[in-house]
C-alpha cells in the first residue's frame, strides 16, 4: 500500500514539473528580442564644387639665353652659379685687346676717308668757276665730282665700322638682360667663345612670377568650353587656382590662367595651358612637378551623405534610409563625386532623410530599429554642410 502511494506521489511531481516546464517555454517563446540600434546620420545640403585638378611642371616666366656675341677668351665669369643676378649685372667678361686694336683700326680708316673727302669737295668747288671760265675741262669737274662721291661713300662705310667695331667692343662684356636665376655657366675662364657661333654661355630664368605648365585633355576643354561659348579665343580670366607641391603641401600664393595655346597637340592629345603664379620667396624653380586644381563651378544645394553609409554592390548603390517610426528602407541610388568625407548623392534621397552609417550589415528591409545619431561629418569644401529641411 504505501508503495502505491509513493507511486502515485512521483508521477504526481512528474506531471507538474512538465506542466511547469512547458509553461515556461511558452512564455519564453513570447518574448521578443529587442530592436537593433543603429547609427543614422541626416543627408547635407551644401554647395558643391567641381574642380579640375592637372598635373604640369613649372617654368621661367623668361627664360633667356645668354651667348657670346664676338669671338675672344674668356677672362672671367663674375657671377656665382644658381644665384640670383639683376638685370644688367656683369655676368662674363671677354678679352677686349683684339676688338679694340680692330676699333683703333677702324677709326683710323675713318679720318682717311673723311680727308680724302675734304680734298675731293674741294676740288670741286675749285674747278666748278674755272670750267664756266673753261680755264678748266668739263672732264676734270666731273672726274672731281665722282671723287667727292665715292669719298662720301667712304667716310659712311667707315663710320658704320666705327660703329661696328665699338659694339662688338661693348659685347666683351656679358651682362644679363632681366633679373632672374642663374643657371650652371657652361664655359669657363680661359675658353675660347664664340668663333663660328655664338656660344651659349649661361641661362637666366625670371622666377617671379612664374610659369606652371599643364596640358588640358580634349574632353576636359569641351566640358569648360561649353559653358560658355562666347569667350572661346578671349583671354582667360580663371583665377584662385590651387597649387599642390611633391611633398604634399600647397604654395602659398593663388594663380591664374595666362596663356591658352592656339591648338591641341596631336601627339599627346592635350591643350597646352599656362598658369603664372606668383614667387616672391623663390621657393619655385624651373622644374618642378606639381598639381593644379582649378575650380570650374559650384553646384548650388547638392544632397550629400557620409562616404560609409554608401553600400555598393556590381556597380550598384544603395543606401538604408530609417523613417520617423524606425522602420528601414533601402534605396539605390546614383552618387556623384566625393567631398571630403562625404559623397554627393544625386538621385534617391530627399532632404531630411536619416540613413544609417553604422549597423547596416545587421538590418533588413521592413526591420524596426532604434537609430540614434552618429558624429557629424564634414566637407572639405571650405563651408559647414547643414542638414537639409523635408520636403
Amino acid at each position: 500500500m504505501r508503495t502505491h502511494i509513493n507511486a502515485t506521489r512521483t508521477r504526481l511531481v512528474a506531471a507538474i514539473a512538465v506542466a511547469s516546464i512547458g509553461l515556461a517555454c511558452k512564455e519564453a517563446a513570447t518574448v521578443a528580442p529587442p530592436p537593433v540600434e543603429v547609427y543614422v546620420a541626416p543627408v547635407v545640403v551644401q554647395d558643391v564644387p567641381t574642380y579640375l585638378d592637372l598635373v604640369g611642371q613649372t617654368a621661367g616666366f623668361q627664360d633667356v639665353d645668354i651667348r657670346a656675341r664676338v669671338e675672344g677668351f674668356l677672362e672671367r665669369v663674375n657671377f656665382r652659379e644658381g644665384s640670383f643676378v639683376t638685370r644688367g649685372q656683369l655676368l662674363y667678361e671677354i678679352d677686349r685687346k683684339p676688338l679694340e686694336a680692330l676699333l683703333a683700326q677702324s677709326k683710323a680708316d675713318l679720318a682717311t676717308a673723311e680727308a680724302r673727302l675734304a680734298k675731293a669737295e674741294n676740288d670741286v668747288s675749285r674747278y666748278t668757276p674755272l670750267v664756266a671760265k673753261q680755264a678748266v675741262s668739263k672732264q676734270e669737274l666731273d672726274n672731281a665730282l665722282s671723287e667727292r662721291d665715292a669719298s662720301r661713300s667712304q667716310v659712311e662705310a667707315g663710320r658704320a665700322a666705327v660703329e661696328k667695331a665699338t659694339l662688338d667692343l661693348s659685347y666683351t662684356r656679358v651682362t644679363s638682360p632681366i633679373a632672374g636665376l642663374a643657371g650652371t655657366t657652361n664655359v669657363k675662364a680661359g675658353n675660347l667663345v664664340g668663333r663660328g657661333e655664338s656660344t651659349l654661355l649661361t641661362t637666366v630664368s625670371q622666377i617671379d612670377p612664374v610659369l606652371f605648365r599643364v596640358g588640358v585633355t580634349e574632353t576636359d576643354y569641351l566640358r569648360v568650353a561649353r559653358r560658355d561659348t562666347a569667350r572661346i579665343g578671349q583671354a582667360p580670366r580663371a583665377e584662385g587656382i590651387e597649387l599642390t607641391l611633391t611633398d604634399g603641401s600647397k604654395h602659398p600664393q593663388l594663380g591664374k590662367i595666362s596663356n591658352v595655346e592656339r591648338a591641341v597637340d596631336p601627339t599627346t592629345g592635350t591643350l597646352g595651358v599656362e598658369i603664372e603664379f606668383p614667387n616672391p620667396q623663390g621657393l619655385l624653380r624651373p622644374g618642378q612637378f606639381g598639381r593644379a586644381r582649378i575650380l570650374l563651378e559650384t553646384k548650388p544645394e547638392q544632397l550629400l551623405v557620409q562616404q560609409r553609409a554608401v553600400q555598393e554592390l556590381q556597380s550598384l548603390y544603395s543606401v538604408a534610409v530609417v523613417d520617423g517610426s524606425g522602420k528601414v528602407a533601402f534605396r539605390s541610388v546614383k552618387v556623384g563625386p566625393r567631398v571630403g568625407s562625404l559623397w554627393v548623392i544625386e538621385e534617391g534621397l530627399k532632404r531630411g532623410e536619416q540613413v544609417v552609417v553604422e549597423g547596416v550589415q545587421r538590418i533588413q528591409e521592413g526591420m524596426t530599429v532604434v537609430a540614434k545619431p552618429a558624429p557629424a561629418a564634414a566637407a572639405q569644401t571650405g563651408g559647414t554642410p547643414t542638414a537639409g529641411k523635408a520636403e
